[in-house]
């Protein structure tokens, strides 16, 4: 269902408005569910601010409904593959709204035998694309172990161009103090190896299309890497973009290819960018 915003408030206050006669711990599951949605995009911060004329989308979240909080690539009989939206966590510590949360919740409820899911997997919060589920805990810790040997590419849409069309990068990644990862060049004691490469596919207006590969899967490896070379992804201004267009940054998890951890057979699951990843309007930026 469809909600018009009259005037400037928070999503909290505008929910208690649409809501009137419901507890405020009813209005806090449905901020967690995943399922309120500004111009497409999932937002869950209940201090998230509104404008008027904002169209707010709800799909209210009830056990035992059929539709998928979100859309599922792949599944067979020991895993589950989702197509992550921007702007929400893969996973919390504290409770707070996140893909594994909902999608964990919501396949329970729907599924014979109240199946629980385990993600394989992270995507930062900004991030979308492919996220991968088990469905039992032996295969979780299964694909982990064996993470490696899974290939995985992104998608990401840079300001200007990288030094060279197609290339490799590679450096130690460190943490600093602010939890923002950095390069140096050689081996520190808490340091960790990062290696990407990544080839130019095409261009959308002064930016770069690039497919990117990973390596190695290092903590904000492709953003810090990206920054690296001199061309930041579109949006990702804590790596050095422009503050033009702030929260959305243009990275997509395009493609995963892995052994089957039963089966042995190749799995490839793919996941195309929405619309909206190619269009840069200020409006589009709106969510937390």
């Amino acid at each position: 269902m469809k909600h018009e915003v009259t005037e400037r408030t928070t999503l909290m206050e505008f929910l208690s408005k649409v809501y009137p006669d419901s507890p405020a711990t009813r209005i806090k599951k449905l901020l967690k569910s995943g399922n309120i949605r500004l111009r497409g995009q999932v937002i869950t911060h209940y201090a998230h601010t509104l404008e008027a004329g904002d169209e707010i989308e709800i799909a209210e979240y009830t056990k035992r409904t059929t539709e998928a909080p979100f859309k599922i690539l792949y599944e067979d009989d020991w895993l589950v593959a989702i197509d992550k939206p921007p702007g929400i966590n893969t996973s919390s510590a504290d409770n707070a709204p996140s893909c594994s949360a909902v999608f964990t919740e919501w396949y329970r409820d729907n599924s014979k035998g109240r199946i629980r899911v385990y993600v394989v997997h992270r995507l930062d919060k900004e991030v979308s694309g492919v996220l991968l589920f088990a469905k039992s805990e032996s295969v979780m810790e299964q694909l982990s172990e064996n993470w490696e040997k899974t290939e995985k590419r992104y998608m990401a849409i840079v300001e200007g161009k990288p030094p060279k069309p197609e290339g490799i990068h590679s450096s130690w990644l460190l943490e600093n103090e602010f939890q923002r990862m950095y390069s140096v060049k050689n081996e520190e004691e808490g340091a960790k190896f990062a290696k990407t490469q990544y080839r130019t596919t095409g261009t959308v207006g002064d930016y770069t299309i690039l497919e990117i590969t990973l390596h190695t899967g290092r903590k904000n490896q492709i953003r810090v890497h990206m920054r690296d070379l001199g061309c930041p992804i579109v949006g990702d201004r804590r790596y050095g973009a422009e503050r033009k267009y702030v929260r959305r940054i243009r990275l997509h998890s395009i493609y995963l290819s892995l052994p089957h951890p039963v089966t042995e057979k190749t799995v490839v699951i793919e996941s195309k960018p929405p619309g909206s990843f190619f269009h840069f309007k200020q409006a589009d930026e709106d969510y937390k």
